[in-house]
This record gives C-alpha cells, sequence and structure tokens, in this order.
C-alpha cells in the first residue's frame, strides 16, 4: 500500500484533485469529513466540544451547529487549539482505521487521504508522501468572491488564517500547481500519477533482487 497525504490552502482545489487520482485508480479518504464525525452526537468528542464551548454550539436537532463552533474558534487562536486537541486525535483514529479498511481489502491500493490540515497536525508519519496542491494567493482571492460569493475582506480574512503557500510547498514531497483548467490539472495529476506507478515498480524489482534466495534442500 502507499498512501499520500493531499493537502492545500483554502480554494486551492484539493477536493478536484481527490476526485481525479480516484478517476485514476486511488482510494479517497477525506479527513476533513472524518473531522465531522470526531464530535457526532454521542460520541465522546461531542461531549467534549460542548464542555469546552457551551450549549451554544448544539443546534436545534442536537448536533453540533458547525457554524455556531466556527464562530467561536475563527480568530481565536485559545479557542481553536481547544478545539483541534479534541478533533485532531479522533481525526487521526478515523483515518488510520478507514486506511486499515483499504489494506485489508486491497494491499496494495494506492490510498489519498485528503486533509486540509495534514501539516498542521503533524500527520506526516501516517503518509508515504506529501502531495500539495498549489494556488497563488490572488488565484485563491479570486475563486473565493467569483464562485463562493465571499465578500473581498472575508476571503482575505480566511487566506491570511491559513497556512502560507510557501510552508506548504517547502513541506512538500511534490507540488500541484492549479491556477489553470481542470483538464491542466487532470494532466498534472496523470503524469505526477504515472511517476509514482513507476517508481513503486521500481521499488518491488528492487525488493525481488534483495530477497534472501531460499536455501536448497539436500538429500
Amino acid at each position: 500500500m502507499f498512501v499520500i497525504g493531499l493537502t492545500g490552502g483554502i480554494a486551492s482545489g484539493k477536493s478536484t484533485a481527490a476526485a481525479l487520482l480516484e478517476e485514476l485508480g486511488a482510494q479517497a479518504i477525506d479527513a476533513d469529513l472524518l473531522g465531522h464525525r470526531a464530535y457526532e452526537r454521542g460520541t465522546s468528542g461531542f461531549e467534549r466540544v460542548v464542555e469546552a464551548f457551551g450549549r451554544g454550539v448544539v443546534g436545534e436537532e442536537g448536533a453540533i451547529d458547525r457554524r455556531a463552533l466556527s464562530e467561536r474558534v475563527f480568530g481565536a487562536p485559545g479557542a481553536m487549539r481547544r478545539l483541534t486537541d479534541i478533533v485532531w486525535p479522533e481525526t487521526r483514529r478515523l483515518a488510520l482505521r478507514e486506511i486499515a479498511d483499504v489494506r485489508g481489502r486491497e494491499p496494495e491500493a494506492v490510498v489519498v487521504l485528503e486533509a486540509t490540515l495534514l501539516l498542521e497536525a503533524g500527520w506526516e508519519d501516517i503518509v508515504d508522501e506529501v502531495w500539495v496542491v498549489a494556488v497563488d494567493p490572488e488565484t485563491a482571492l479570486d475563486r473565493l468572491t467569483r464562485r463562493r460569493g465571499l465578500s473581498r475582506e472575508e476571503a482575505l480574512r480566511r487566506i491570511e488564517a491559513q497556512r502560507s503557500l510557501e510552508e506548504r510547498v517547502e513541506r512538500a514531497d511534490r507540488v500541484i500547481p492549479n491556477r489553470g483548467s481542470r483538464a491542466d490539472l487532470r494532466r498534472q495529476l496523470g503524469a505526477a500519477w504515472q511517476a509514482l506507478a513507476e517508481r513503486r515498480a521500481q521499488q518491488a524489482v528492487a525488493r525481488s533482487h534483495a530477497a534472501p534466495t531460499p536455501a536448497a534442500d539436500h538429500a
């Protein structure tokens, strides 16, 4: 098995990249969705979030209201740290379980763990390579205002609240620029996928050559 940790900043297109990698044959795991499961109603994470942030973050249906929770923690480093201390360990546990499930079904599979906060959470140790979908701040700003309808001020606030592109690129094993079209992104991912397949094939050959030859039986 080979695990790609796929990450990128807001509006970078990492979810599109994950979907395209699935088309190429990868098994995708969305760590952001797992993060929501980490505090579902009835879990210990739910109780800890309510204890930390109050009943005001619980919606009318009894589940955590993610918008209300976001308002409590966005721009408040101490509150955000309290939340991540609850959510990140549980999300990691769920991700590892899903990776193990894939390994049980397909031992040679390539898994893509899509995680916005992969680097912030320190999850490099559970992936084999880190792939960063990279987009410059101006392109991200344009996408957020045109496609998501955010004001320029709100879009800038969200971009500035995250890790810089330079920091992500510095820690990446592979960088996938994504300033162009979906077709451009598909071509780049296709080339990266082919390169990965070739590396894995070479590694398999090297392992087979390094394997000890069984001793011959003697009468």
